[in-house]
């Protein structure tokens, strides 16, 4: 039998984890099973399973899928050795939000629900809170290395913990995303409005 690339299991995973996406989106993480994964990415139940042992294992993998785009927002800003500004950062991570995780070209469904469904799924499920405790601590790093660089260049708060910042501009984002899906008038352009004045006071 040939050997299987890596680059050809890649490419079956991220299958199964946009069919799951798909699903999680539609009917959310509980009333979706392995039954209904397997019938979306028309994929064998064999080959699902070869990937992932259980749902909490297709869950882990699509909380990491959409965190991952947070990731790639910050390390965006940081590039090159740029210096931007708490305020660019919130900026990024919520106009990031709406450009790519709202309209998720990979799996054609919106990721913020499946955000929110994530953070949910934490309090009962130890291995995925530990997971994305690790993502968020990540992301929390990126944003301290901003306000860090923020405060090298002699911007104020030149005494603050930058890992203090670094929460709020998280959780600041965080809002977003969360207003996002249980509001029917949560407008980008609107809360960086009140980001922006939040800054300047």
């Amino acid at each position: 039998m040939p050997r299987v690339s890596e680059e050809y299991r890649a490419r079956r995973r991220a299958e199964i984890l946009t069919g799951a996406a798909r699903c999680f989106a539609r009917d959310g993480f509980h009333s979706t099973s392995m039954a209904t994964i397997i019938t979306e990415t028309g994929l064998s139940a064999g080959v699902v399973y070869r990937y992932f042992r259980s749902k909490d294992d297709v869950i882990a993998g699509v909380a990491e899928m959409t965190l991952s785009m947070a990731d790639a927002l910050l390390l965006g800003l940081l590039a090159e050795g740029a210096t931007p500004s708490p305020e660019e950062a919130v900026s990024a991570l919520v106009n990031g939000l709406v450009e790519r995780a709202a309209h998720d070209p990979s799996t054609g469904v919106d990721l913020t629900r499946i955000v929110v469904q994530v953070w949910a799924e934490t309090t009962r499920n130890p291995q995925l809170r530990e997971r994305a405790n690790a993502a968020f601590v990540r992301l929390r790093g990126h944003c301290a290395e901003i306000v860090r660089r923020w405060q090298a260049a002699g911007n104020p708060p030149a005494d603050v913990n930058p890992e203090h910042i670094a929460a709020v501009i998280l959780g600041m984002a965080e809002g977003f995303w969360l207003q996002r899906v249980i509001t029917t008038n949560a407008a980008a352009e609107d809360y960086l409005a009140g980001v922006r004045a939040l800054f300047v006071v």
